[in-house]
């Protein structure tokens, strides 16, 4: 069997595959080679700031491509074997011996720092193994689709092929030259059929399974620590069952030989909506006619999906996963407006607005940091211009874009004997690396999606007001988002949606998961202003697939980022876990921390910085941010003392429930401390615009994606921004219809509503 490469994005695919450029398999470092992209380039040399990138990708020969990384299961090319991999209900981890298989969520327990489950490690419950050969030298990746993956194990003659993925009780297994071998962490007890037969139920400490050899097979050893399969053909399968009761046994039988050997997710934008097929493609081993499997769904799936549920889930770190069956299911999530600024209505008082932009225009840089933090430079000044534009002061406007251009163009370009800023291209991996890099964006490919956003919102700030930059220059661009996100399944040099996990919602920050907790990622907030960027590029660059990519990516996200970091519901942590959000989502944990500090304002905040106009996400729940502020303040070092570092990001996420008393502050503290990415003028704008409009109404959608809709004492208003260069008529779903004028902002409150 092979597992079919990832499905392809139909109706979303863009062109970022097909640049025309050359990528030599070597090249000598003495050549030093760049790659002319529109009126960028750049270079197939690893600068000196880079550090060298791990030569060795662990994948089956046959398996070509650019390699996937910044997944649930990377740790499986990095690595001989692999760290932990989460992709829930299950858990499991290669070794020598074969298949480590867990099932963490029957041990689920929230401390004071914690979400964590238990049991997953090299003896897990079951190993599934080869009777020929007890040591393989590794294991590789042999296939993959949008979330299953096959990890092969092979020595001599002998190989084992197993699949699994997100949502799916089974392990999918293959052999050559031998027979399916099973270790048991301890002695099974056998509740479903006899030693001998070819399917039968067990439990292992605790956890229930399904064993299923072909038809015609039989276990033997079942009664002990070690079980074969007697059988001649080459395949069989086992599952994690939600209880240990013969019925349900016989449920899962029919689908336990429906191999699944592609997973493709097809998303469309349709009136105010983000609507996906989650699609399953089987093989069937035993000629049987259905094509379904039986999945589980998430919470952020299934609270958005009328799929018929069959009354049975797991647990799992994330909360309770639901059992369907079929071959495909669909969720639908109402879209999330975003604005490339926020309204001039926002401003309070012009002079003090103008006394911020001239105090942030007089802090001009020449000076090049690494892609974080350049990145965050490059996000201020978008949101800077963006000011100055709806206060109608143009110079200040185009010395903040002339900044942007300055900076952009130099990474944007590869220069002979240049070490930064610039890209490089590793045609092993298949990635784009920053230089100078930051944070393992180099030798570990983390982050790329953190940094690279920023990059790509500000080419958006930039190209709505000089289109012909993009012209010249969006080349290069298009390679920052196809690096982090193409949604072209064979693009030459990337693969397809490096970052983002398209079943788990959400994406991940390490490019290796070399972690005994899988991967991980801290802020989701970054992860959300890359899919902002991108929404926006696609817009001004007239890229629709691009564009609509984005917003899928960036709803989808959004959904995950509710339910997972900050469980708005209440219905996901357990009940006895402290906290009102997790600073950091792992494989197999969601943890109260960062990787940086202690503070809690820093664990909260690092999911809500950099605050832009997109960050009206945040508030799409106003009675959590109500909860969340509250506890936040009686937790925190500081009380209500904001003026210290990253107070003032607390002060504007209070704002999306309270403005008005996050006005008082910044009256009484105009100079208060910000944090690095943010600035005096965004935080008296943002907290301005709550203060005058109103709070985010997530209740109103429209089928124009750059929409806010705002809401005070039962009025609305409606915000909408046309990037086209004739008028737009806008429908919000509450039956409110706006004309919008060309290239601009369209603030409209009508009477009554």
């Amino acid at each position: 069997m092979k597992l079919l490469a990832s499905g392809l994005f139909s109706l979303l695919a863009t062109c970022l595959g097909c640049l025309s450029v050359f990528v030599p398999s070597s090249v000598s470092a003495a050549e030093e080679p760049t790659v002319a992209v529109g009126k960028g380039s750049y270079s197939l040399v690893r600068p000196e700031p880079c550090a060298v990138l791990q030569a060795e990708i662990f994948k089956a020969s046959d398996l070509s491509g650019p390699t996937p990384t910044s997944q649930w299961w990377s740790s499986l090319v990095w690595e001989q074997y692999s760290q932990n991999m989460f992709p829930h209900p299950l858990a499991m981890v290669c070794h020598a011996g074969g298949l480590s298989v867990s099932y963490p969520g029957a041990a689920i327990v929230a401390g004071s720092g914690h979400i964590v489950g238990g049991g997953v490690s090299r003896r897990g419950d079951i190993v599934i193994g080869h009777t020929a050969e007890s040591d393989f030298p590794d294991a590789r990746l042999a296939a993959h689709s949008q979330w299953f993956v096959t990890a092969e194990f092979a020595a001599a003659d002998a190989k084992l092929r197993t699949t699994f993925g997100h949502g799916s009780p089974y392990v999918f297994c293959r052999f050559e030259e031998g027979q399916p071998q099973l270790q048991f962490a301890e002695k099974p007890i056998i509740w479903s059929g006899n030693p001998g037969a070819a399917i039968i139920g067990i439990t292992v400490r605790g956890n229930h399974y399904g064993l299923f050899g072909a038809r015609g097979s039989s276990w033997s050893g079942i009664d002990g620590l070690i079980a074969t399969n007697q059988t001649e053909q080459d395949y069989c399968s086992i599952a994690l069952l939600p209880d240990n009761q013969p019925e349900t046994l016989a449920m899962f039988a029919p689908h336990a030989h429906n191999h699944v050997v592609n997973t493709t997710a097809v998303p469309r934008i349709v009136a105010g909506a983000v609507e996906v097929d989650y699609q399953f493609v089987t093989q069937s081993m035993e000629g049987t006619t259905s094509k379904e499997t039986l999945f589980a769904l998430y919470p952020h799936q299934w609270k958005y999906s009328s799929q018929s549920l069959i009354g049975k889930s797991y647990r799992s770190v994330r909360g309770e996963m639901k059992l369907a069956v079929g071959s495909q299911f669909s969720t639908k999530v109402p879209l999330q407006g975003v604005l490339p600024m926020l309204p001039a209505e926002g401003i309070a008082d012009r002079q003090t607005m103008l006394n911020y932009l001239r105090g942030e225009a007089t802090s001009a840089e020449s000076k090049f940091r690494d892609t974080y933090w350049e990145g965050k430079r490059l996000g201020k000044l978008a949101s800077l211009s963006g000011i100055a534009e709806a206060l109608g002061e143009t110079q200040l406007q185009q010395q903040f874009l002339d900044e942007i251009k300055m900076r952009l163009e130099n990474w944007l370009t590869a220069s002979a004997n240049e070490s930064a800023p610039l890209f490089y291209y590793d045609a092993n991996w298949g990635t784009l690396i920053g230089s100078s890099p930051s944070y393992g964006s180099d030798d570990q490919l983390n982050d790329h999606h953190f940094h690279y956003g920023y990059f790509i919102r500000a080419a958006a700030a930039l190209a709505r007001h000089e289109p012909e930059w993009a012209e010249d220059w969006g080349a290069m661009v298009d390679m920052l988002v196809g690096d982090i996100a193409t949604s072209v399944a064979d693009d030459r040099l990337f693969p397809q949606f490096r970052c983002f996990d398209i079943y788990a919602g959400h994406s991940w920050a390490s490019g290796h998961a070399k972690f005994a907790d899988g991967n991980n990622q801290e802020s989701s907030s970054e992860s959300m202003n890359a899919w902002y960027g991108m929404m926006l590029w696609g817009e001004v660059t007239g890229n629709d697939a691009l564009r609509d990519t984005g917003t899928f990516l960036f709803n989808t996200e959004r959904t995950a980022v509710e339910e997972y970091w900050f469980d708005v519901a209440g219905s996901n942590f357990p009940a006895d876990y402290p906290h009102v959000a997790v600073g950091m989502v792992w494989g197999g944990k969601g943890s109260y921390e960062t990787w940086f500090s202690a503070e809690v304002d820093c664990i909260h905040g690092i999911n809500w910085l950099p605050f832009s106009p997109a960050s009206i996400y945040l508030g799409r729940h106003p009675d959590y941010v109500q909860l969340s502020f509250e506890r936040i303040c009686a937790t925190r070092s500081g009380a209500d003392d904001f003026n210290m570092p990253w107070g003032d990001l607390l002060v504007m996420f209070g704002a999306l429930h309270d403005p008005g008393s996050a006005v008082k502050y910044l009256q009484a503290n105009p100079q208060c401390h910000v944090e690095v990415g943010n600035s005096h003028a965004f935080m008296y704008h943002w907290i301005h615009t709550l203060d005058r409009l109103g709070v985010n109404d997530a209740a109103v959608t429209a089928d124009h994606p750059f929409v806010n809709v705002y809401s005070k004492a039962g009025k609305r208003t409606y915000a909408v921004y046309n990037f086209e260069q004739t008028p737009r008529r806008v429908q919000f779903s509450d039956g409110v219809s706006l004309l919008a004028a060309p290239r601009a902002m369209t603030v409209h409150s009508p009477v009554g509503k």
